[in-house]
């Protein structure tokens, strides 16, 4: 409900308030003071988990104590006189200054776990400034972070609202690796329409497929079905062939695997579909062929191996042959190129 009077203030300005020390602990007076994971004020030292917490303003000594038996007071605000580890010049006034041990402080480069304790105000003598501190008592959960080895106030510890629903994970850390893993995993095609592919008769003529070409290209017949169709005549084994452009984003470090959709138009032959790829202008072919046609359309793959895909290919040429089939006609209804991508950095 909220005041409905005047209350009495109660406040501290903050500059010197008390600290519980810890069990088994003796802190001298003028030196530099932390918590460490028990919440406990411990003489300040280059020790992974302390946070900074001032100068202690006096001598106390706990060493026969429990956790908090005896209390010592702390300057949060203000320059103190510090001794720095490693020589420093004027031109290190304003650098960041980490703890060394209880009188000794050092810059970031010279310290294991950078507890961060101030920043030179000003420059005395090569190891000797005036350091303030208040900057690290403000800023103490930055010092926590500097000091964590364990990713703890890393993506993973940060959650997402995630208001449209997108995805399962809570957390920033698994999101991104989810947004990543699609985008360098998720199948990606390049689509070859058969209208496309041309006749080739080994003597290096080609010519556009059509209802006389052999193969050849046609509709389906039926009022369900009028897709296009490449047939190969019983006993034909004449090749055709298609270029496509390949994408810049296009992983040459992941297979590329060619899709077809095809049957027999018979249950006597069961040929493979043989493939000639060729990468740019030049280029020694790959062969490959596809798994056995059947009486059904099925989709089969032919996979160009990874190791086989040149450094910078841009375009791909395939010559696509039918195994002998002295019986059956082989049909021919889809054809499509499935790549990995990379992620783009220019």
């Amino acid at each position: 409900m909220g005041a409905t009077k005047d209350v009495a203030i109660e406040r501290k300005d903050g500059t010197l308030i008390p600290f519980p020390v810890k069990t088994l602990t003796k802190i001298y007076g003028g030196t530099f003071v932390s918590v460490d994971a028990t919440g406990y004020a411990v003489p300040g030292d280059d020790a992974a988990g302390q946070i900074f917490q001032g100068v202690a303003d006096e001598q106390v000594d706990n060493s026969a104590g429990g956790n908090g038996d005896a209390v010592v007071r702390l300057w949060r605000r203000g320059l103190f006189k510090a001794t720095l580890d490693t020589a420093i010049t004027q031109a290190n006034v304003g650098d960041n200054v980490f703890l060394v041990d209880d009188e000794t402080v050092d810059l970031a480069a010279n310290t294991d776990n950078d507890i961060f304790c101030g920043v030179i105000a000003e420059f005395i003598d090569t190891t000797h400034a005036w350091i303030d501190i208040e900057p690290a008592i403000k800023q103490a959960d930055v010092a926590t972070h500097i000091a964590d080895t364990t990713n703890a106030h890393g993506a993973s510890a940060i959650g997402i609202g995630d208001a449209g629903e997108f995805t399962s994970e809570s957390d920033a850390e698994a999101a991104l690796q989810e947004i990543y893993q699609h985008l360098v995993s998720a199948q990606k095609f390049l689509g070859v329409p058969l209208f496309s592919l041309i006749e080739g008769d080994g003597t290096n003529t080609v010519a556009a497929l059509g209802p006389a070409t052999t193969p050849k290209l046609d509709m389906a017949n039926g009022d369900t079905d009028s897709g296009l169709l490449v047939t190969w005549a019983a006993e034909n084994v004449d090749p055709v062939l298609f270029q496509v452009p390949l994408p810049p984003d296009l992983n040459t470090g992941k297979d590329l695997v060619i899709h077809l959709r095809a049957k027999m138009g018979g249950a006597t032959d069961t040929p493979v579909i043989n493939s000639d790829a060729y990468f740019n202008e030049g280029d020694t072919k790959v062969e490959d062929a596809s798994a056995a046609l059947g009486a059904a359309y099925a989709e089969k793959t032919i996979t160009i191996a990874a190791a086989d895909i040149p450094a910078g290919a841009q375009t791909l040429t395939v010559e696509l042959t039918p195994g002998a089939h002295d019986n059956d006609t082989i049909v021919l209804s889809a054809l499509w190129i499935e790549y990995q991508a990379q992620l783009l950095t220019s």
